[in-house]
C-alpha cells in the first residue's frame, strides 16, 4: 500500500503518506508539515492486563538528532539517551488529547510511538506528532473514538496566526495549542495548552473560536483517509452486567458510601472509603466464594462513587450542591500564606490551600550557572528554571524516591510557563534563577499551588518580577443530558471522578498559562467561557490574599544571595582580561574570590558572596582595560631589564618600555645604573604606536 493525501492549511501543505513501513504495527503513517516529518505507529497487546484498575496507555515521542542533521550526546556515547524535557512534554501533550477517546474499561496495553524523522527548524513536531497519533489510531483496528484535530495559534499585532513558525512564536504574545473533536456537527475542545503574556480571557475565547474551522478541516481530511484505508475496529468483550450482584452491592452500601466519601479531611476520607471497599469485597467473597467476583465488585464500587459525586453536584438546585468538604461551587478552600520562612535560602514562599501545601525555594546564581540545552530542537542556555518535586509522603505513601517522573517534569514546566512572562530580562537582572517547589501535602491542584508559592519565593528573594501570579484548578460535572456545573478549586474526589481538569495561572491583568484536559468528549464554547470567568474570579481572590502577605518584590536581595557587578569593556580588550592561557583572569578569580563571566560583546559579570570582593575585581579589570593616553603619568614597577631599556608595569597586565635614552637627562651606559627590577618609578607616556605598544619616559616624568 502506498497512498498519499494532501491538505493545505496555514499556508503550508500537510501531507500524509500510508506506506506500511512499520507493517508489524497495528497501523503506521508518515505525517509531514513543511519539511518536518513524523512517523506514527500504534500497537495493542493481544490480552488484557490482569489485576489493574487503569488503562495501560504508553505514549513515546522520540526525538532523533539526525532529524536536525546533528551528532549530539556525550562525546563517549554520541547517541540519544533519556528523553529531553521537550520530548516528555510532547508525549504528555499527545496523551492528554487521545486518552479520553478510548473506551472505558479497556485493559489492553496500547503503545503509540511518534518518531521525528526530519525537522525543518520552522514547524514544531509536537502538533504533527499528535495528528500522527490520531491518524494511526483511527486507521488501526484498535477501538478508539477518533479522529481528533490539533492546531497551534499565535498572535502578533492583534492578529491570530495559524501554526506559527518558531520565528513567529518568538514575536507572539500567545502560544495556544488546541485539540478538538466533532460531535453532532459541533467542534468540542478536548485539550488546551497555553503560554501567554498576561492575555485577557476574551482573547483566549476568540482564539479558540477562530481555530474551530481549521479543526473541522483537519477532522474531515482524516475521515477521508480513514474511509479509504482504515481497518474495522475489533470488538472488546465486556463482562455482562450482573444486575443481581449490583443490587446486592447497593443494598450493602446504603448511605455508608456517601458518609465515608463526604469528609473534609483527606486521610479520614481515604481510610474510610478503602475500609468500606475492603469490607464489601470480603462480604461478597464470603457469600460467593471462588466465583471471581472481586474485580467486578471493585469496578462497580468506583462507578458508584463517580455516580454519587456527579449526582450531588448536578441534580440539586443552584446553591444546594454537595461537595465532599461542604464548600459552595465557587468557594475556595481555606488559604494560608507565608514568605521568607527559611533562614538561609535566597527566597521562599509557602502556599497552603486546604490540605494542599506547596513550599517553593529560590536560588540565585551567576550568569555561568545557566542550564545548557542541547537537543534536537533546542540548543542554547536557560536562565530561569522551575523544578517540581512530589515526594511520596505528600500523599501518605511509602515509595522509593528516584529521579523526576513525567508528571513532575510536566507540572514543573507548567509553572515555569506561568512565570516566565513576569521574570525580568537578563539585561535588567543578570542572575540565573532556579525555583524548586516541594509538595508537602497533596489534595488536588498541586501545580497551581506551586505557581502561587513560586511567585511568593520570587518576590521574597527581591527578584523584580512585573507583578504577582497565582493559579487555580477548576472542574466540571456533566451528565448524559448535557446538564453541567463548574467547580472552583477541585480536590481529590472531584478531580478523580470529575470530567475536566482546567488549570489557569495568571496575574490581575491576564492569563499566563493554561492546561486543560477532559474525560469526556470535550467542552463547548459556552462552558469554556464560564470556566475562564469563574477562574478569573478565583485568581483575583487568591492574589488579594497573597498581597496581604507580600504585595511586591522586596527592595533588596537576600544577604545570602551572590552579588553581581557588571562592566562593559572594549571587546578587543577581552584577551587582555583573560591573559595568556587564562593567567590574568584566574589570578583575579583567585585573589578576589569571585567568578567571572565574559560575553563576546565585552560585557563582564563579576559575581561574589561579598560586594567588596566584586568591587575589587571590577577595579582590577578597569585597570587592565583602561585606555592609556599620551601624557599620563604613572607609578610604574620595573618588571624586566634588557640592554636597550626597562619594561615597567603601569597598570595590572599593562607594560611599557622605558628606552635607555629616556631613563635620565644624561647619557646612560647601563640600565641597571638607574633602575633595578622591582623599583617603583614615575613614568610618563610619551607615545603609543600603531600596534598598541606603550613608550614611557622616566626623565620626562621628573620634569
Amino acid at each position: 500500500m502506498n497512498e498519499k493525501f494532501k491538505l493545505e492549511i496555514g499556508d503550508r501543505n500537510l501531507q500524509i503518506e500510508i506506506k506500511n513501513l512499520a507493517e508489524m504495527a497495528a497501523a503506521s503513517g508518515l505525517v509531514q508539515y513543511g519539511d518536518t516529518l513524523v512517523l506514527g505507529t500504534v500497537v495493542m497487546s493481544k490480552q488484557e492486563r490482569e489485576g489493574i484498575d487503569f488503562f495501560p496507555l504508553t505514549i513515546d515521542y522520540e526525538e532523533r538528532y539526525y532529524a536536525a542533521g546533528k551528532i549530539l550526546g556525550s562525546r563517549y556515547i554520541r547517541r540519544e539517551s533519556r528523553p529531553s524535557d521537550e520530548a516528555i512534554l510532547t508525549s504528555r501533550l499527545i496523551d492528554r488529547a487521545i486518552r479520553p477517546r478510548f473506551p472505558k474499561g479497556l485493559r489492553r496495553e496500547v503503545q503509540i510511538v511518534a518518531t521525528c524523522l526530519s525537522w525543518d527548524r520552522e514547524n514544531d513536531p509536537d502538533i504533527i506528532g499528535l495528528i500522527a497519533a490520531s491518524l494511526v489510531l483511527s486507521l488501526s483496528n484498535i477501538p478508539w473514538a477518533g479522529p481528533i484535530a490539533t492546531v497551534r495559534i499565535g498572535q502578533i499585532n492583534n492578529e491570530f496566526i495559524l501554526n506559527p513558525t518558531y520565528e513567529q512564536r518568538e514575536k507572539s504574545n500567545l502560544d495556544l495549542v488546541i485539540t478538538g473533536v466533532e460531535k453532532n456537527g459541533e467542534i468540542l475542545i478536548n485539550m488546551l495548552e497555553a503560554e501567554a503574556e498576561e492575555t485577557l480571557e476574551d482573547i483566549i475565547l476568540k482564539a479558540v473560536d477562530w481555530a474551530k474551522p481549521y479543526l473541522k478541516k483537519l477532522i474531515d481530511f482524516q475521515n477521508q483517509i480513514i474511509e479509504k484505508t482504515g481497518k474495522e475496529k475489533i470488538k472488546i468483550e465486556r463482562t455482562p452486567a450482573d444486575l443481581e450482584l449490583e443490587k446486592e452491592i447497593k443494598e450493602f452500601l446504603g448511605d455508608r458510601l456517601e458518609k465515608a466519601l463526604y469528609q473534609k479531611d483527606k486521610i479520614d476520607r481515604l481510610d474510610q472509603v478503602n475500609d468500606l471497599k475492603e469490607e464489601l469485597v470480603y462480604y461478597i467473597e464470603g457469600k460467593y466464594p471462588g466465583l471471581g467476583k472481586t474485580g467486578y465488585v471493585r469496578d462497580f464500587f468506583e462507578k458508584e462513587m463517580e455516580k454519587l459525586v456527579h449526582q450531588n453536584i448536578i441534580n440539586p438546585p443552584a446553591g444546594g450542591e454537595k461537595r465532599p468538604d461542604g464548600r459552595k461551587l465557587d468557594e475556595l478552600r481555606e488559604i494560608t500564606i507565608e514568605a521568607g520562612l527559611l533562614p538561609r535560602t535566597h527566597g521562599s514562599g509557602l502556599f497552603c490551600r486546604g490540605q494542599t501545601k506547596a513550599l517553593s525555594i529560590l536560588t540565585l546564581g551567576t550568569p555561568g550557572d545557566v542550564k545548557l540545552l542541547e537537543g534536537m530542537e533546542i540548543v542554547g542556555k536557560k536562565r530561569f528554571m522551575h523544578h517540581y518535586n512530589f515526594p511520596p509522603y505528600s500523599v501518605g505513601e511509602v515509595k522509593p524516591i528516584r529521579g523526576p517522573g513525567r508528571r513532575d517534569i510536566g507540572h514543573g514546566m507548567l509553572v515555569e510557563k506561568a512565570l516566565i512572562p513576569l521574570v525580568p530580562s537578563f539585561e535588567e537582572f543578570p542572575y540565573t534563577i532556579r525555583v524548586v517547589s516541594e509538595i508537602l501535602s497533596s489534595n488536588g491542584s498541586t501545580s497551581m499551588a506551586a505557581a502561587s508559592s513560586s511567585s511568593l519565593a520570587l518576590m521574597d528573594a527581591g527578584v523584580p518580577i512585573k507583578t504577582p501570579a497565582a493559579g487555580i484548578a477548576l472542574g466540571l460535572m456533566i451528565n448524559e443530558k448535557g446538564d453541567y456545573k463548574i467547580l472552583t478549586d477541585i480536590q481529590g474526589p472531584e478531580d478523580h471522578h470529575g470530567d475536566m481538569d482546567f488549570k489557569i495561572a495568571g496575574t490581575k491583568k491576564g492569563i499566563t498559562a493554561i492546561q486543560m484536559d477532559v474525560k469526556i468528549d470535550g467542552i463547548s464554547q459556552k462552558i469554556l467561557k464560564e470556566v475562564l470567568s469563574q477562574g478569573k474570579k478565583a485568581r483575583l481572590q487568591i492574589l488579594e490574599k497573597m498581597e496581604k502577605v507580600l504585595a511586591k518584590p522586596r527592595p533588596e536581595l537576600s544577604p545570602f544571595a551572590p552579588k553581581i557587578l557588571t562592566i562593559q569593556i572594549n571587546p578587543e580588550k577581552i584577551r587582555e582580561v583573560i591573559g595568556p592561557g587564562g593567567k590574568v583572569i584566574n589570578e583575579i578569580i583567585e585573589k578576589c574570590g569571585v567568578s567571572i563571566d565574559i560575553e563576546d560583546s565585552g560585557k563582564i559579570f563579576v559575581t561574589a558572596e561579598k560586594e567588596e570582593a566584586a568591587k575589587k575585581a571590577i577595579s582590577w579589570i578597569k585597570n587592565i582595560t583602561r585606555e592609556i593616553k599620551v601624557g599620563e603619568v604613572f607609578q610604574g614597577k620595573v618588571k624586566r631589564i634588557l640592554d636597550f631599556g626597562a619594561f615597567a608595569e603601569i597598570l595590572p597586565g599593562q607594560e611599557g618600555l622605558i628606552h635607555i635614552s629616556q631613563l635620565a637627562p644624561f647619557r646612560v651606559k647601563k640600565v641597571e645604573d638607574v633602575v633595578k627590577i622591582g623599583d617603583i618609578v614615575p613614568v610618563k607616556v610619551i607615545s603609543i604606536d600603531e600596534h598598541g605598544r606603550i613608550n614611557l619616559s622616566l626623565k620626562e616624568a621628573k620634569k
